[in-house]
């Protein structure tokens, strides 16, 4: 474990030049994957009690009280997608299915792929960077065992710098393999999202199609109850 950190340190002090940048990618890398998990925190949404309150809200203050519901819930579904949704709710089902594939479309899904095209361009980037120092690492070395055995010396003492050229390569990877398992990662959260979106967005029309005809539904009752009274 000593050996391998003592060649580990000789290549950040010779390689430098390839270590630095290496390791600033790594930083940044970090960053980015740390802020995208807080993002996707705050996009989350708990849906299980959001339709029963809302469809109280829409039974005693009608579209707009649902609509500002809808507004202060945690979360970019009940807060963007529905709530754009239910403020259509008054031009037909098909607008309030076109303002929330509109929502989910150009606002919402824009959003949750920020950082993400970063993420996965660093992760190339650092592979391709590593393989670089190793090259150029490669040519020096040997350039060195051909001046060595030109002057008919040993080439085994060369074996140590092989081997240091191969620590470009490998903290390349080391960067780049866990990013792009968490790009994959954040690709599947986004897939799971949007099937949670449709699933929201259809309940919802249900919910504004049952509320639309309940007063339809209590006309005829009042007006039954009117003539009884008039008869009387």
């Amino acid at each position: 474990m000593g050996t391998h950190m003592s060649v580990f340190l000789d290549f950040v002090r010779n390689e430098w030049y390839f270590a630095f940048p290496m390791f600033g990618m790594s930083l940044v890398a970090v960053t980015l994957v740390i802020w995208r998990v807080m993002l996707n925190r705050g996009a989350a949404s708990d849906l299980s009690g959001l339709l029963p309150g809302l469809q109280e809200k829409l039974a005693k203050e009608g579209v707009d009280g649902g609509v500002r519901f809808l507004r202060s819930q945690p979360g970019l579904i009940p807060k963007r997608i529905l709530a754009d949704g239910l403020e259509t709710s008054k031009q037909g089902l098909a607008a309030m299915r076109r303002s929330m594939a509109n929502s989910m479309e150009l606002e919402v899904v824009p959003e949750l792929n920020f950082l993400l095209p970063t993420i996965l361009a660093i992760a190339k980037v650092a592979t391709m960077v590593g393989l670089l120092g190793t090259v150029i690492s490669m040519i020096g070395t040997f350039s060195q065992i051909q001046e060595m055995t030109q002057q008919g010396k040993s080439i085994t003492s060369t074996s140590g710098s092989i081997g240091l050229a191969l620590f470009a390569t490998a903290l390349g990877l080391v960067t780049a393999i866990p990013l792009v398992f968490a790009h994959v990662l954040f690709k599947a959260w986004i897939g799971n999202f949007e099937v949670k979106a449709k699933s929201a967005a259809g309940k919802l029309m249900l919910l504004v199609q049952a509320h639309k005809a309940a007063p339809a539904a209590t006309k005829p009752a009042a007006a039954v109850s009117e003539a009884v009274t008039a008869r009387r």
